[in-house]
C-alpha cells in the first residue's frame, strides 16, 4: 500500500498553494516529505532549483505551522516567536527585532508579553505563525492550521492568512479537507485521491470546470449524472455534472428558449439560511439539488414547492462534461513522490 503514488507537482514562488482532499488522501503525507519528516521510496524534491531530498529537516529552507499551535506554557508571546532564532545563536538585539516585525505582520504587535493561556485560539494561531515567519523561510508547510478554531474564528483566520501570505510574499503549501477554506485561500489548488493527485488549477477552474466526477463532488456539490439519467436530462450518453445553483425553479414560467427544461416533482425543501435546497425526483430513479439564494420573498416560495410539480430549466453551458473514471491502478515505473516547491 503506498501513501502517495505518482505525484508530480510544480509550486511557482510566492504562490499560496493547497492540497485539498478527504482523510488518508495523502496530502499531510507530501507535506511531510517536503519537510523532510518523511523519505521518498524514490522521486525527487527540489526546493529553489536544489534537491533537497535526502536532506534532514533543519537543513531544508521550510517552516512547518501544525494545527495545535504547540506554544511553549511557561514563556511569553515574544519568547515563543524569538524561541528558533535563539537556538540559532541569533544576538539578542536581532531576534528582538525581527521577532517584533514577525509579531507586528500578524497584528500581535502590542501582545508581545502576554502568556499563550491569554490569548485566543485564533491569537495562539497566529503566534504560532509569527514563529515560523521569524527565521524567513522560502516555504511555509501548513498542515490543516485552523482545524481546531470555531465556523467564525476560521472563516476570520482564512481572509487573515492569505492577506499575510500576501503582505510576506513567500511560498504557502497548506493542507485542508476543507473546500471552502482551500476555495478562498489558495492561488491553485491539488485535489488528492487514494495517493495521487485527480486534478490540479486555480480555484475558479476547479469548481467551473471539474475534469472528474470526484473533483466534481469533492470541491462544492454537484448534480452528477451519467447512464440513463444523463441520457434523459442531458440528451447524450457520458457522464456529466451541473452546480445547483445553475438550475433555475419555477411553477409557471416558461424557461428561456436557449434552455434545457424538465417538469419535475419536488420531494423536499431543506431551508439553510442564505439559501434554501430543494430535492427534486426524476422519473426513472435519481435526483437533482436545485439552490435557491434567499432573497426577498422567496423563502415562503421555495418552501410551498414541497410535493409540487415544478419546471427546471438550465443553460447548456452549465453542463460540464466529465472523464469516465477509470479503475485503480498503480503503475511500478512512476515515481511514487516527486514534488517541486
Amino acid at each position: 500500500m503506498r501513501a502517495v503514488d505518482g505525484v508530480d507537482l510544480e509550486i511557482a514562488d510566492g504562490e499560496f498553494f493547497s492540497m485539498l482532499g478527504p482523510s488518508g488522501s495523502g496530502k499531510t503525507t507530501v507535506l511531510r516529505l517536503i519537510a523532510g519528516f518523511e523519505q521518498p521510496t524514490r522521486g525527487s524534491i527540489e526546493l529553489a532549483g536544489r534537491d533537497v531530498t535526502r536532506e534532514p529537516p533543519h537543513r531544508r529552507d521550510v517552516n512547518t505551522v501544525f494545527q495545535d499551535y504547540a506554544l511553549f506554557p511557561h514563556m511569553n508571546v515574544v519568547q515563543n516567536v524569538e524561541y528558533g532564532l535563539r537556538v540559532k545563536k541569533v544576538p539578542r538585539a536581532d531576534r528582538r527585532k525581527r521577532a517584533a516585525e514577525a509579531l507586528e505582520t500578524v497584528r500581535l504587535g502590542d501582545h508581545a508579553t502576554r502568556s499563550p493561556h491569554q490569548l485566543s485560539g485564533g491569537q495562539r494561531q497566529r503566534v504560532a505563525l509569527a514563529r515560523a515567519l521569524v527565521n524567513r523561510p522560502k516555504v511555509l508547510l501548513l498542515d490543516e492550521p485552523l482545524g481546531a478554531l470555531d465556523l467564525k474564528l476560521r472563516r476570520e483566520m482564512q481572509i487573515e492568512l492569505k492577506q499575510i501570505q500576501r503582505d510576506v510574499g513567500i511560498t504557502f503549501v497548506f493542507v485542508t479537507h476543507d473546500q471552502e477554506e482551500a476555495l478562498t485561500m489558495s492561488d491553485r489548488i491539488a485535489v488528492f485521491r487514494d495517493g495521487r493527485v485527480e486534478q490540479v488549477g486555480t480555484p475558479v477552474e476547479l469548481y467551473e470546470r471539474p475534469a472528474t466526477p470526484f473533483t466534481a463532488g469533492f470541491v462544492g456539490t454537484s448534480n452528477l449524472l451519467s447512464g440513463e439519467l444523463a441520457q434523459r436530462l442531458v440528451g447524450r450518453a457520458g457522464s456529466f455534472g451541473i452546480r445547483p445553483e445553475k438550475i433555475r425553479l419555477s411553477s409557471t414560467s416558461e424557461p428561456a428558449p436557449d434552455h434545457t427544461s424538465a417538469r419535475r416533482v419536488v420531494r423536499e425543501v431543506v431551508y439553510l439560511g442564505a439559501a434554501t435546497h430543494a430535492i427534486v425526483d426524476i422519473d426513472g430513479g435519481g435526483t437533482l439539488t436545485v439552490l435557491q439564494q434567499n432573497l426577498e420573498s422567496t423563502v415562503d416560495q421555495m418552501l410551498a414547492f414541497r410535493g409540487e410539480a415544478v419546471v427546471l430549466s438550465w443553460h447548456p453551458t452549465s453542463v460540464v462534461t466529465l472523464a469516465e473514471e477509470p479503475p485503480a491502478e498503480h503503475h511500478d515505473d512512476v515515481p511514487p513522490t516527486k514534488e517541486f516547491a
